[in-house]
């Protein structure tokens, strides 16, 4: 029973020594001040238990200024940790400084962390300066002088702008920029045809407006990769211009027939009001003495004789109708 304790006793023993061993490995990461002593890119073993006090991954940091030194960069380690605690990409940052001192792009860890900082890729950019990017531009619509319309894509080829990667204007801005310059270019053509024959007319125009100015890119060149023509929108504005003038005479027409049956409205009026003042006059020429009763039957006479004659005249006129029938 003796001999079960003690061995229980030891192994535990074992264990509290692994763990403590462990424990102070990982507060002072001596086989990282290894590396970086055998790597001539030293760091003080207080600073490593400093990193792991501030919470910052020695290893990353490490093994960062690892890779710059072995490039002929000599990093400090305070740039590194500050950059790390400023949430920056402390690896990518100096992958990036690597390729543009080894492509001969002057580029200080100062600018390379603002860079990263402010949300770029940084060793994209790089790529970027060394491998230009072609953007395409989304099927642009524009109408020439003679109404015709064209579509138009073009690729647009950039190189990144180190010294503008903060607060320049991104692959948006020269997208709309370039599209802006093919809509003007084409629409100050006379003709869409002039267009299709010289489409590098196109490109000469944008590039000569310095598009590329206050964004992040340089255009080294716009190529038109393809026209394509549209419909005849000046021939539809046309018909609907003419549709419209149309409308607008007929609805004059309709106004002026209105009026007219209106004004005929109010003259029959007015004859219907100026036979209705005949009796009243006539009761008037009575009473004043002005007309006797034997002018009053003469009138009476001349009226009968007139509508027997209307009446006979109509009869006629229908016996010749019907005879014709």
């Amino acid at each position: 029973m003796e001999i079960e304790t003690q061995a229980f006793g030891s192994l535990g023993l074992l264990v509290m020594v692994l763990a403590l061993l462990f424990g102070l490995l990982y507060v002072i990461p001596i086989p990282l001040w290894i590396a970086a002593w055998a790597s001539n890119a030293y760091v003080g073993l207080f600073t490593l238990i400093g990193m792991r006090l501030r919470r910052v991954p020695p290893v990353t940091v490490i093994n960062a200024r690892i890779s710059g030194v072995k490039a002929g960069l000599d990093i400090p380690v305070n740039d590194l940790e500050a950059h790390f605690l400023a949430g920056g990409n402390v690896v990518k940052v100096v992958n990036a400084m690597i390729s543009a001192d080894k492509a001969n792009i002057p580029m200080t860890f100062k600018r390379a962390a603002a860079i990263d900082l402010a949300g770029r890729d940084v060793l994209e950019a790089v790529k970027m300066s060394v491998i230009p990017k072609v953007i395409e531009t989304p099927r642009i619509t524009a109408v020439a002088k003679d109404g015709i319309q064209l579509i138009a894509v073009s690729r647009v080829t950039v190189r990144a702008n180190i010294d503008r990667l903060v607060g320049g204007a991104g692959e948006e801005t020269v997208i709309a920029r370039v599209g802006e310059g093919m809509v003007s270019t084409i629409g100050s053509s006379a003709s869409h045809k002039d267009v299709l024959e010289n489409p590098d007319y196109i490109s000469k125009n944008i590039l000569g407006k310095g598009l590329d100015a206050g964004t992040a890119f340089e255009i080294l060149s716009i190529d038109i990769a393809d026209v394509d023509v549209g419909e005849n929108i000046g021939a539809k504005l046309q018909i609907d211009q003419a549709n419209a003038d149309k409308q607008i005479a007929q609805a004059k027409a309709e106004e002026r027939r209105a009026m007219a049956v209106a004004l005929e409205q109010e003259m029959r009026a007015r004859v219907v009001e100026a036979e209705a003042e005949v009796p009243r006059a006539m009761a008037e020429a009575f009473r004043q003495g002005n007309l006797g009763i034997m002018d009053y039957y003469r009138m009476k006479n001349v009226q009968a004789d007139t509508a027997m004659r209307d009446a006979i005249a109509g009869t006629e006129e229908e016996s010749s109708g019907q005879t014709k029938k």
